[in-house]
């Protein structure tokens, strides 16, 4: 399908400079990935935003019936478009996650969102749009940073801290991010209407001497239908193998 953009954008985009390098003619990935550093993962579905590499490994490999990538920045949307554009099922499209969900109520089977609009939304705001465009029992799988990467515990209360970004012109500029403790997410997705089915934690040993990492795995499932394992939260339990969406996935 064709991508698609809005005709402007309100603010400046804070991520015009994020992983342009790296996004330059980059193939789709091999396998999934959740965790910071990138070494561990299951082999099945996942869908990502950004420059859509993980949207393109999941329309690629697992063929599912439709796949949208959902970024609100001009630039990833522009590097989305020049390196997947062609990848069929695949639909790119530039706009923010809260409100295009909202406006599509019960059009999807899966959202995930790798370190990304879970981190970088107001979660009392984006959850509860997720869970309108999921049909019932349809799960959202996220991935997100354990603590701050400077080491700092994660916030025990829905607050965001402000991290350091610059705008396309060079000047300094913040962004939001929410780095929460588990319980407190667990809170907000109870809140938002979704049932905690598996939590985990990976402590994610960095490359070359780098610092470690722990992420927080998470599969929440919409409340409206009877979960198929018929097992309640779990924490600490294995990473679980995700099966590929039957239809529509976002993230």
């Amino acid at each position: 399908m064709k991508p698609t953009s809005p005709t402007s954008t309100a603010t400046p985009d804070l991520w015009h400079s994020y992983g342009a390098p790296a996004s330059q003619a980059r193939p789709a990935l091999p396998r999934i990935y959740w965790d910071w550093y990138q070494n561990t993962g299951p082999d099945e579905a996942l869908l990502g935003a950004g420059s859509a590499r993980q949207a393109a490994y999941l329309a690629q490999v697992m063929k599912p019936a439709r796949i949208i990538a959902l970024d609100r920045s001009a630039t990833q949307h522009a590097r989305s478009v020049s390196l997947y554009g062609n990848v069929p099922r695949l639909e790119l499209i530039q706009a923010d996650a809260a409100t295009y969900l909202a406006e599509h109520p019960g059009s999807l089977d899966i959202a995930y969102s790798i370190f990304g609009a879970v981190d970088f939304c107001a979660p009392k705001t984006l959850l509860p749009a997720v869970a309108v465009a999921l049909r019932p029992g349809g799960r959202l799988i996220f991935s997100t940073l354990g603590h701050y990467s400077n080491g700092a515990p994660p916030a025990t209360e829905c607050l965001p801290t402000d991290v350091p970004m610059r705008l396309p012109d060079g000047s300094p500029s913040t962004l939001q991010r929410w780095v929460l403790d588990t319980p407190v997410w667990e809170k907000v997705l109870d809140g938002a209407g979704f049932d905690l089915v598996v939590s985990d934690t990976v402590h994610d040993l960095a490359p070359d001497g780098g610092k470690a990492m722990t992420t927080c795995l998470f599969v929440a499932r919409k409340r409206g239908a009877t979960l198929r394992t018929g097992c309640g939260a779990q924490r600490g339990t294995p990473r679980p193998a995700l099966g590929a969406p039957p239809r529509g996935t976002a993230c």
